[in-house]
């Protein structure tokens, strides 16, 4: 239950943080938000892990930036698939 519950957090601030630095408007839910931040959090700890960078001392600044940037690719990807909606 707790790791569940450590995803969700790392999901929220990893997608925030990857809408932030995105340009222009990203019209994506909270929960698409959470799933996308989640995702690149997951795959960015992979990536860290092969490159060898994923346990630091300290906070693990490498490891952060691979996942807001993967959580960047995969919104931006789900923009691309899902298409603006109409009016917008």
């Amino acid at each position: 239950m707790g790791e569940i519950l450590g995803i969700i957090i790392a999901g929220a601030i990893i997608g925030a943080l990857a809408r932030l630095f995105m340009k222009g408007e990203q019209p994506i839910g909270v929960l698409w938000t959470i799933i996308l931040g989640a995702l690149g959090a997951l795959v960015g700890t992979f990536i860290a892990g092969l490159l060898g960078v994923d346990d630091t001392a300290g906070i693990d600044w490498i490891r952060w930036i691979i996942s807001i940037i993967l959580a960047m690719v995969f919104i931006g990807a789900y923009l691309g698939i899902r298409g603006r909606p109409k009016g917008v």
